[in-house]
């Protein structure tokens, strides 16, 4: 499907059903597709992110759903999180939404000042070293606060995530999309088109599996598969990833994971299915009976075991070596901004 199609379809399903929210603000697109012309495909086992704007957000997150052939994933926020300017240009998450015209519905205007208001900011090189030091204490906050007591499921997403956001780094110091799932592809391709390509096996490694084979990978993402369709089967109890574990979200989990191990990046990969794995294991002890969770308990523990975690100990030595690489990984943001010609920086006298 065309991306224009698409954000057609989005647009047809803001103004005729989110639009009628309380404290409705606006809505615009978000996500890996932002920067892509209409004419652009939206890529098999791609959803398309629309940020739904409100006085104060619904308290439970749409997420992931089908609407007219499209997987549209909404994400609610409340306008204080991005609002004034000065919010949206410190944060990675937002600021690069408007750096263009990415709006869908703006019935008060408020939206569209916001944006005239970042974008000739945005490329500004104290707003992007800002923004890099968002993501170095996002890391550094998660890393040091992962609950030794929570269930294994939780502790590993913990570290987990909190290892993945320093892929983001490279990507906010190239003044690129920080996407979720191709997170570290896309942070190699970074460092690779500004001369950097040799400091990406220092932020890939930090997750582990130096070793691991595509082979390897495509028998944990065939259990992940199996794990996936029992977890959706039995998904009862909400909770904030649940639109991710779905039939309808089964090709980004799944289809698009045999891609990029079918493309080289089986390490790679890994990333998402770990991600994916633990939300079903919560999913599975939340809801499953007895009798189904060990299979799939075993599975979780092999893909870990490839990664080199078996332990909560292993949990904080980990974290403690991606806490230690911290350094290294900003100055490696610092040598990318320095050579990123895109970014404007204050004239010298």
């Amino acid at each position: 499907m065309r991306l224009g199609a698409a954000r057609a379809a989005a647009k047809d399903w803001v103004l005729g059903t989110g639009c009628r929210s309380d404290g409705y603000v606006g809505a615009y697109f978000a996500g890996s597709t932002v920067g892509l012309s209409d004419d652009a495909e939206l890529a098999a086992g791609s959803d398309l992110d629309v940020n739904f704007v409100s006085e104060q957000p619904a308290p439970v997150k749409r997420g992931k759903f089908l609407y007219d052939g499209v997987l549209i994933e909404v994400s609610e926020l409340a306008w204080a999180d991005i609002a004034p300017a000065e919010t949206a240009l410190a944060s990675y998450h937002i600021a690069g939404s408007f750096r263009g015209d990415t709006i869908i519905d703006d019935p008060s205007g408020r939206l569209r000042q916001l944006q005239r208001q970042v974008a000739p900011a945005f490329a500004r090189e104290a707003w992007v070293r800002r923004r890099c030091q968002g993501v170095l204490h996002k890391s550094r906050d998660a890393l040091q606060t992962i609950d030794r007591a929570a269930p294994w499921h939780d502790q590993v997403t913990g570290w987990l995530f909190a290892t993945g956001v320093t892929a983001h780094l490279p990507l906010v110091a190239a003044l690129r999309n920080p996407t979720v799932r191709l997170r570290y592809p896309r942070a190699r391709a970074a460092l690779a088109d500004h001369g950097l390509a040799d400091r990406y096996p220092a932020f890939l490694d930090l997750l582990g599996g130096q070793g691991l084979t595509s082979g390897q990978v495509g028998l944990h993402l065939e259990q992940l598969a199996r794990t996936f369709d029992a977890a959706s089967a039995v998904a009862k109890t909400r909770f904030f990833f649940s639109s991710d574990i779905t039939p309808a979200a089964r090709a980004i989990a799944i289809d698009a994971g045999r891609a990029l191990v079918a493309e080289g990046d089986h390490r790679e990969a890994m990333f998402w299915i770990v991600a994916t794995f633990a939300r079903c294991q919560k999913i599975l002890a939340a809801d499953a009976p007895p009798a189904l969770q060990p299979e799939h308990a075993a599975a979780f523990a092999r893909v870990l075991g490839d990664l080199g975690i078996g332990s909560s100990d292993d949990i904080a030595a980990r974290a403690g070596e991606t806490l230690a690489a911290l350094p290294g990984l900003w100055r490696t943001a610092e040598d990318l901004m320095a050579v990123n010609p895109e970014i404007v920086r204050p004239e010298v006298a």
